[in-house]
């Protein structure tokens, strides 16, 4: 089995109550399934029982009182997210998640027991590895418009989701050998990279005097 086959892909986004996975409750779930043809986007609503912050409900647009008034239960969408992602790996697809250690850490921490038993595909890390002399920012809104694809709404999560999947369809194109790696191969691909790239960047930190003490180096999850 390869690693990476670019018509067969779930690509999954969360936006959520902080911007550290420890302490993150989800806010919306968005999975696009990609089968051939066959294109299903569902976006989950959670409650996720706290008080939303100001400062994540201006990134991603949805307020305490909206997520009460029209979220599911947080476990229901946690719970619906995982057998989602799940029946995904059994049914041979990839996982594609922009920046995976933050999604796949989040899923980790809420459940307790979630583990990457299939493939992942990271643009976000796949990009720093192949590329990574390139200039400027890496976040999803940069890296669409280095690749050249629609990013209709920037922290909504379907849309987010749509467009990971549109850089990982170009990133198999500009780098086909990914597709020709076995799952292995692929992952370990991925983890050696990112491992590498943020033992740099602990460097370069530490040699600006600053702390490097949360920069982490484990991939597709934080440890």
């Amino acid at each position: 089995m390869t690693g990476f086959d670019a018509a067969r892909m779930l690509s999954f986004d969360l936006e959520t109550t902080s911007r550290f996975p420890q302490e993150a409750r989800i806010v919306t779930s968005a999975l696009v399934r990609i089968d051939g043809r066959q294109v299903d986007a569902v976006e989950h609503l959670a409650d996720p029982g706290v008080e939303i912050p100001a400062e994540a409900a201006r990134i991603h647009g949805i307020t305490t009182e909206k997520a009460r008034a029209e979220g599911r239960p947080h476990d229901e969408v946690l719970a619906d997210t995982v057998a989602a992602i799940q029946q995904a790996w059994a049914d041979g697809l990839t996982l594609v998640v922009y920046n995976a250690c933050y999604d796949l850490t989040v899923l980790r921490q809420l459940t307790g027991d979630f583990v990457v038993t299939g493939p992942v595909f990271d643009p976000y890390v796949v990009d720093r590895v192949k590329d990574p002399y390139r200039r400027g920012k890496r976040n999803l809104g940069a890296m669409s418009a280095h690749y050249g694809v629609e990013l209709s709404n920037a922290h909504e999560a379907t849309s987010d989701a749509l467009a990971a999947a549109r850089i990982a369809w170009k990133q198999a194109r500009q780098w086909p050998e990914l597709t020709r790696m076995d799952v292995g191969e692929l992952m370990e691909f991925q983890a050696v990279g990112h491992h590498d790239r943020q033992v740099e960047l602990a460097k370069y930190l530490q040699g600006q005097g600053k702390d490097a003490s949360d920069v982490s180096t484990a991939w597709p999850m934080q440890g």
